[in-house]
């Protein structure tokens, strides 16, 4: 786990040093334990070095191969690399370090771009060829691990972060129309490739990308997830399905504890987390430690689930840590969790994840985390109207956009305002595409493969890394994946949704977090905006800066400021904090 910058210049053109290292520095925080440079004539590499495998400096970013004429900067993590790494000495590779870094690099003198179909784990990296002169970047099958790319007439610069590449300078931040019309609509989801900045887009999820020295590029997409079921699948008893995803989910869990330091759990209590913990004491992890956050209450609406997180903690005797964030002190965190985040996320969860990363840092350098789970599962509640509809499309926007076309017309000023649906298009085009022919499938593909990996997947990496810390997500396994897309819609509609996985979570862990209604991670002032948070919000939106920009309508804003109770979104969440947020963030990236 590390960040990764490059820069690589066409025609001959000379790489800058001096704009790889602005790059670095700016991600000094996803890399505390050291860091290193290389740039040779068009083409330079940056990396912060975060220690989880192999914690010699034989493993040290950027790693060179100079037999192979072969660079790589790499962020991540492959889980089977020991495997790979015995197989590629069979057949004669020689390693120089014992980390999962040079694996991948061995892999690709072996295999080529095929070597990504052998990794499994999360991953973004950047190969430079010397003898080809190509450039090749990828990002993992869930889009776990980011990248970021400005590509210019003659260049292109890549980061593991947005603001890292606007620390490079000379970025057009104009705002992508089409992009801001997907966060009001999509509830702050941005699909790849685009960001909210005109002049920075993202890597695809599952895509290799090959850069030619004169910039000519081409991308594969090398994995798909597919709906389809054989006879066989369709034949399965419930109890079938049940032992096959409980034996994934073991193996997905067991891959994720390889590291040179001790591996923890964020623990919220719900069933998603506890399985974790409950299939890591299975696994003999002793001394494991687990980690749950909580905020204090606003309009009845409790701040934490300790009650249900204290159950499993007790039950298999973790060295548990319970943190309580004070509402002043979430408060004046709030810019700094802001400025992390690489692009604009209104979850609330965001300051959670941002304060819990930094408690838990303090302690340990690993994680397992439970998210993906609802989108792998069906666990959220526009699954189940879907198993009917005779409209899928029309009936997901219905139960997830925060907007209409119409709403957002009187929300947003009309310079920003694309002429049609952009995000009911996106969404119509997706779910046609071949692959899923159940409306509930064609929610489940679009959540895993888009929404999850531009929301929850994004805010977890982002939040983490702002204090070192890396987390590992066991349910995004693309094997469990694979199996769990076979699974009938009706076992995982079941129970109120993830009817599979609680079958599997009995096997497992206590009812108590099971039979429960479905939690999330509580933030309620952020959702009940008012007193120090109504002036915080107030004075970014009338800034000159927010009123020279004039994303937003000032009647609207009005609206919003005089009763925030009154404008809640299909999810649960704040219009004011939504467009707040995105100006904040604006504000904080220095745009």
């Amino acid at each position: 786990m590390c960040g990764i910058c490059g820069e690589f210049v066409f025609h001959g053109g000379m790489a800058s040093a001096g704009r790889i290292e602005k790059m670095t520095d700016a991600m000094a925080p996803r890399g505390p334990d050291g860091a290193g440079v290389v740039v040779r004539g068009s083409i330079g590499f940056g990396h912060r070095r975060l220690k989880i495998i192999d914690l010699s400096e034989a493993a040290a970013q950027p790693f060179v191969d100079t037999a192979a004429g072969l660079t790589i900067a790499f962020n991540g993590c492959i889980y089977n690399y020991p495997e790979l790494r015995a197989e590629l000495a069979a057949r004669g590779h020689a390693f120089a370090s014992s980390g999962d870094t040079e694996v991948i690099l061995k892999a690709w003198a072996e295999w080529g771009p095929d070597a990504v179909s052998h990794l499994h784990g999360m991953f973004a990296f950047a190969i430079h060829e010397r003898a080809s002169g190509n450039l090749w970047l990828v990002r993992d099958r869930f889009g776990i691990k980011p990248l970021y790319l400005a590509e210019g007439d003659n260049a292109i610069r890549f980061a593991s972060s947005l603001p890292a590449l606007l620390a490079s300078g000379g970025i057009d931040t104009a705002i992508d129309r089409t992009a801001l019309h997907h966060y009001m609509s999509w509830h702050s989801v941005v699909p790849a490739p685009r960001t909210i900045l005109q002049g920075v887009h993202k890597l695809p999820a599952a895509t290799i990308r090959r850069i030619g020295p004169d910039g000519e590029h081409s991308d594969r997409t090398y994995w798909r997830p597919d709906f389809t079921r054989s006879a066989e699948d369709a034949a399965r008893a419930p109890e079938e399905w049940r032992d096959m995803v409980l034996e994934a989910l073991r193996v997905s869990v067991r891959r994720r504890m390889v590291a040179d330091v001790p591996v923890g759990v964020l623990l919220s209590g719900g069933v998603d987390s506890s399985l974790i913990v409950g299939l890591l004491a299975e696994e003999g992890q002793a001394g494991l430690a687990t980690y749950s956050i909580g905020f204090e209450e606003a309009h009845g609406e409790r701040g934490d689930e300790f009650v249900y997180s204290d159950l499993i903690a007790e039950r298999y005797g973790t060295n548990h840590h319970k943190i309580f964030i004070p509402s002043e002190e979430m408060r004046d965190n709030l810019p700094a969790a802001i400025r992390a985040m690489s692009e604009p996320m209104v979850s609330y969860d965001n300051i959670g994840f941002f304060l819990l990363s930094r408690e838990v840092s303090k302690t340990i350098k690993v994680v397992q985390s439970g998210q993906g789970a609802d989108e792998v599962f069906a666990g959220y509640h526009w699954y189940p109207p879907l198993a009917a509809s005779n409209a899928p499309v029309e009936d997901y926007a219905a139960a997830f956009f925060d907007r209409t076309q119409a709403r957002m017309a009187a929300h947003v000023n009309a310079d920003y305002l694309p002429s049609r649906d952009e995000s009911l298009a996106f969404v119509a085009r997706h779910f046609a595409e071949p692959g899923a022919d159940d409306p509930v499938d064609k929610a489940l593909r679009i959540d895993t493969n888009v929404m999850l990996v531009d929301d929850p997947v994004k805010r977890v990496d982002n939040m983490t890394m702002a204090w070192g810390l890396e987390a590992r997500v066991p349910f995004l396994d693309h094997e469990l994946v694979e199996l769990a897309n076979r699974v009938p819609s009706a076992l995982k509609l079941a129970q109120g949704g993830k009817g599979i996985l609680k079958d599997v979570a009995r096997q497992v862990v206590p009812s108590e977090v099971i039979d429960r209604p479905k939690g999330y991670f509580p933030v309620p002032a952020l959702k009940y905006i008012e007193g120090p948070y109504l002036e915080m919000v107030r004075d970014a939106l009338t800034s000159q800066r927010a009123r020279e920009r004039g994303l937003f309508r000032t009647e609207y804003l009005e609206t919003l400021f005089a009763a925030p109770k009154d404008h809640i979104t299909p999810l649960r969440g704040s219009e004011l904090w939504q467009v707040a947020l995105l100006e904040m963030w604006l504000q904080e990236q220095g745009v």
